[in-house]
């Protein structure tokens, strides 16, 4: 390395070590006696949580430390790189929202840590463009959509009859396959202690030990956790120079998710009760805002025919960091949010003839309005292309075609069509 790459290593290296106490998931979820209480009250009573019960579960880390550290990163890449430096932007905007962060988990329990979450993941009320449908509206078009089908025997989901130990199993032999050759071991493991079905880390997978898959489930798992949020970070890991590819802030996790669930209907591997549940995800957080408490989304849950225990789990998502009457926790707007702000980005790439950016989503923990600059910075030697990288995207044959269409048809009404069809469908 030179003596400016050395220089970008060495502040990247910083905001990595910085970042590696700040656990989100960890630090906003309810502990297990929570969940005893509310069924012990027979799902009657509101959740036992409030600013006492965060305050007595103390963030792991210094959050005045963690906060000063970034300050100084960030002021010390100015001092370094200069004001405009392309890398020296994206850090200086990792820098500001990982303090961000800090200030959420600081807030837990209070009205800050909602306001603070729009402000990283977004909200349910956002539009993607002005005057278009809103997450909200999306998130009703969908449940219309999947209402329309549900009725159909044939598009049931097959029985849920593989435990976690044979989805860890299943799991494992396909991403050997995948990342069979890499000099990291990719780990499958059960684990106790999640609120989702599964969940990634930089080089494992866990899996909730008291769920239960059938093999779509796991092909889901292998595409989203597996090819994207696992393959990504490993590449992110591979960068020689820009190291904080490896992490990522919230919103590289809009972009992120975004992908995984791009990457789950290319390779077919979603289906309709996923969607459904990406869907009502959207529309309880967005009910959230619009004032519903605890009891009014866990009831939404249960109309929706889920389970007690579901529902619970299901609501206590959109609550985490936050009370039963509170804001809501909005990262999980990132799915859907984050899938159609990909797909237009890979639609636009096409239109404009710059299909050599679309790989660079998988050069690590990216985020869209960074691509210009990766691309720039692949060039210079900065970054390096991603090593694991989903066939889909290796030979962007297909998906080019598929673009070229779907940049054609978005010219056309549905709705005029729908007319015109009505005597044949």
């Amino acid at each position: 390395m030179d003596d400016y790459q050395r220089t970008i290593r060495t502040l990247s290296d910083r905001i990595v070590l910085a970042q590696t106490p700040i656990r989100v998931l960890d630090a906003v979820k309810w502990d297990d006696s929570i969940r005893q209480g509310f069924f012990k009250a027979k799902g009657k009573e509101m959740p036992a949580v409030n600013r006492d019960y965060y305050l007595g579960r103390p963030l792991s880390f210094d959050s005045g430390a963690v906060k000063l550290e970034f300050q100084n990163i960030e002021r010390d890449i100015t001092r370094q790189l200069g004001q405009f430096n392309p890398v020296g932007q994206i850090m200086r905007r990792m820098c500001k929202e990982y303090r961000m962060v800090v200030r959420m988990l600081e807030a837990r329990g209070t009205e800050d840590f909602g306001l603070i979450s729009q402000e990283l993941y977004g909200a349910a009320s956002d539009a993607f463009h002005a005057g278009d449908p809103t997450l909200a509206d999306l998130g009703l078009m969908m449940s219309d959509y999947l209402d329309n089908i549900d009725g159909r025997g044939d598009l049931k989901d097959e029985a849920k009859t593989l435990t976690a130990k044979d989805a860890v199993s299943l799991l494992q032999s396909r991403l050997n396959k995948v990342f069979g050759e890499a000099e990291e071991t990719i780990r499958v493991f059960e684990s106790d202690g999640i609120v989702a079905d599964a969940a990634a880390g930089a080089d494992y997978i866990k899996i909730r030990a008291d769920a239960m898959f059938n093999e779509r489930d796991v092909r889901a798992l292998e595409v989203h956790e597996g090819l994207v949020h696992v393959g990504t970070t490993l590449n992110g890991q591979n960068q020689p120079i820009c190291t904080f590819l490896a992490k990522g802030p919230p919103s590289s996790t809009v972009t992120q998710e975004g992908l995984a669930i791009l990457m789950e209907i290319i390779t077919f591997a979603s289906y309709p009760s996923r969607l459904r549940k990406l869907t009502n995800r959207t529309r309880a957080i967005h009910m959230v805002e619009e004032g519903a408490d605890f009891m009014q989304v866990y009831e939404f849950f249960r109309e929706q025919g889920f389970e007690m225990s579901q529902s619970y789990g299901n609501a206590s998502r959109v609550f985490r960091g936050s009370v039963p009457n509170g804001l809501p926790f909005t990262k999980d707007l990132s799915y859907l949010k984050g899938f159609i702000m990909v797909y237009n980005y890979i639609q636009l790439a096409v239109r404009k003839g710059k299909l050599e950016q679309v790989p660079l989503l998988f050069c690590g923990k990216t985020t869209l309005e960074d691509m210009r600059t990766l691309r720039q910075l692949v060039d210079e030697g900065l970054v390096v292309a991603p090593k694991y990288l989903p066939d889909q995207f290796r030979d962007m044959n297909a998906l080019a075609a598929w673009m070229c269409f779907s940049n054609f048809l978005n010219h056309l009404s549905l709705d005029r069509i729908e007319a015109d069809y009505s005597n044949i469908l």
